[in-house]
């Protein structure tokens, strides 16, 4: 029987003590004395955010199949048990075994949002290990990093013995055969650090250097060391139908934030949204058969018991067998109390009709993601969607019965004028009168309901917008009001809201998503004065964290407001992630000029996603 390494006494005095138990059903269990490696995998947040995440539980599934690897999980403690485990001097724990994480062999992250850095440190420290990777020893676990926020890792290269950039299901297991023959060898982990550095997709930070020009921009970026590669090429799987995927996820104890079974029809995405970074780093686009996600629906479901199947992708209506597995799902499923949720679709007929079978019309709203509020803008971001196609999908919404529509923007995009602010109030209005002109009085399912919500831009590393500046937290905020006036004008205002998003913490994301390495000292500043969940907006503090850059030094807006010239050598240039610095670059000026760049299946552009081999991009024979 396990020992829990929280007394009852504690586990009564904090929140959802359900968080920190483990012995989830699907959990897997292991002697720990007949494995090779142990395994720690965090999730730099609260246990009902990480247990929702796609990425984590296929690569638990996966690392897991191994007999001699047992992958066990770890989040971050909630404030209340953060405070008993630092007073009583409590390890932190893996939930499986719930032996201390420092007795691990590799500690790893999966870094999926910049304001989860401040949590990585929490994690590090209360498991006693060093947070400077310089200062570890053999007695400490390899500390690992992945996930989108690794294609730009240099504010956390301090603090990470390596990054794995790219997809996981290639060179973990060379990794783990890796360690396992060093620690055969009787190597030393300088030894490891040096062999692992060498494998495909593998950033250790120690064996580079970088110098900077007088303006504070990097002059270089060089390997110290013989033998290691100048360009890390990230990780990709070609073949979808050939790598491990989920059939029995953990369920957790909990209500979590995606309570469901998760079926990943596809990766990448044609469409080539010069904002998205998704979009770019993960090209080319990858399908999974029908009869692949066929069997893994069954599977899951029987596993889990779970009453509701979600499918995953950046954007499911380019599935090309969309039709065929949503019909699958609702003759197989829906008539078993089995709930399907159909994420990132484009409201066509077809979606539609799909939608009127599987929602309550009445309790559910439709979402559409315009991102911009004039047709001019929309050309600028590459969004692909017209006025006349949001509106007639609006159109057929309405007919279809529903009522309410929720509308995503963002603003302080480059080349932004006031006539683009003002165009969100003008679009939403329209949708909703639209409802009054469509649908005849005695047919209203009630009043309509448009709620508008904008993000403010951040210029993501790998996409055409590197090169952008960012508005300051004033200007953020000037460009929501301008825009919050407007709404107030509009003749259906009663059936209208407008919300956006907090300025200083896109500010400070943007810092943290364009930093070099001087940012990590900020990072570690702001952690000891108590900066943790920056992510959830009661606990983010604002002038903590200005009071941290001014300490070190380091000046925001030389990451954020700083116009940045085409040459500049950024800090994530090190890394090859399929689409070139020169097809950004044209797709930035193309950008500038207003013009549209057709989807991959239209036509190819040359983004450089061809190396990899298979892909969207190879049916284009031209």
């Amino acid at each position: 029987m396990r020992k829990l390494a929280l007394s009852d006494e504690i586990l009564l005095s904090v929140q959802q003590p359900a968080r920190y138990l483990g012995n989830e059903m699907n959990v897997v269990m292991k002697d720990s004395s007949l494995v090779d490696i142990r395994y720690a995998f965090c999730f730099p947040d609260v246990y009902e955010i990480g247990m929702s995440h796609l990425g984590m539980q296929i690569l638990y599934a996966m690392f897991n199949k191994r007999e001699d690897v047992w992958c066990e999980r770890l989040f971050s403690p909630w404030t209340d048990l953060d405070k008993v485990m630092r007073e009583q001097h409590i390890p932190l724990f893996a939930l499986e075994s719930q032996d201390p994480v420092k007795n691990f062999d590799f500690l790893g992250f999966t870094i999926q949002y910049e304001m989860c850095y401040t949590n990585i440190l929490q994690v590090l420290d209360l498991s006693g290990i060093p947070l400077h990777a310089a200062d570890r020893t053999g007695e400490d676990p390899i500390v690992i990093g992945g996930g989108p926020c690794a294609y730009n890792p240099e504010p956390l290269a301090t603090f990470f013995d390596m990054f794995y950039i790219g997809e996981g299901e290639t060179q973990y297991d060379a990794l783990f055969d890796l360690y396992k023959e060093n620690k055969k060898n009787g190597g030393s982990r300088m030894d490891f650090l040096e062999a692992a550095a060498k494998l495909p997709g593998i950033y250790v930070p120690m064996f580079y250097d970088v110098a900077y020009k007088e303006d504070g921009t990097i002059a270089s970026f060089t390997p110290n060391k013989e033998g290691i590669p100048a360009t890390i090429t990230k990780e990709l799987v070609m073949d979808m139908n050939d790598v491990p995927y989920l059939e029995k996820p953990v369920v957790p104890y909990l209500k979590v934030t995606q309570d469901r079974v998760v079926l990943e029809i596809q990766r990448g995405c044609i469409r080539g949204c010069r904002f998205c970074q998704a979009g770019n780093i993960y090209r080319p686009l990858r399908e999974r058969s029908l009869e692949f996600l066929k069997d893994h629906a069954y599977k899951m479901l029987k596993s889990t018991g779970h009453e509701e199947i979600s499918l995953s992708s950046l954007s499911s209506s380019d599935y090309t067998h969309l039709k065929e597995i949503v019909n699958f799902l609702i003759e197989e499923f829906q008539g078993k109390g089995v709930n399907i949720s159909l994420p990132s679709l484009r409201i066509d007929a077809f979606s539609l009709d799909v939608m009127s079978k599987v929602q309550d019309i009445k309790k559910s709203s439709l979402t559409f993601a315009p991102e911009a509020g004039t047709q001019r803008m929309r050309d600028v971001i590459n969004k692909g969607l017209t006025e006349e196609i949001i509106l007639k999908g609006a159109a057929e919404a309405f007919h279809g019965g529903w009522n309410r529509v929720k509308l995503y923007f963002m603003l302080g995009l480059p080349t932004e004028t006031r006539e683009d602010m003002e165009g969100i109030a003008l679009l939403s209005e329209k949708v909703a009168e639209l409802y009054y002109d469509e649908i005849p009085k005695e047919q209203r399912n009630g009043k309509v309901q448009v709620v508008a919500s904008s993000s403010f831009f951040v210029p993501k590393p790998f996409t055409p917008f590197q090169w952008a500046q960012m508005c300051t937290k004033e200007e953020f905020l000037e460009r929501a009001y301008i825009v919050k006036d407007k709404f107030k004008e509009m003749l259906n205002r009663k059936s209208l809201k407008y919300n956006y998003h907090e300025a200083d913490l896109t500010v400070l994301e943007g810092v943290l998503a364009r930093g070099d390495r001087k940012v990590a000292s900020v990072v570690e500043e702001v952690y000891k004065n108590g900066a943790m969940f920056d992510s959830w907006g009661e606990y983010f503090n604002n002038d903590t964290w200005m009071q941290a850059f001014e300490t070190c030094g380091v000046d925001p807006d030389f990451y954020t407001v700083r116009e940045r010239s085409l040459d500049e050598i950024f800090p994530w240039d090190f890394i090859d992630a399929g689409v070139t610095k020169e097809f950004l670059k044209r797709e930035w000026l193309t950008a500038l000029g207003e013009k549209v760049t057709p989807n991959c299946r239209q036509q190819c552009s040359g983004c450089g996603a061809r190396k990899f081999g298979g892909g969207v991009c190879f049916e284009d024979k031209n």
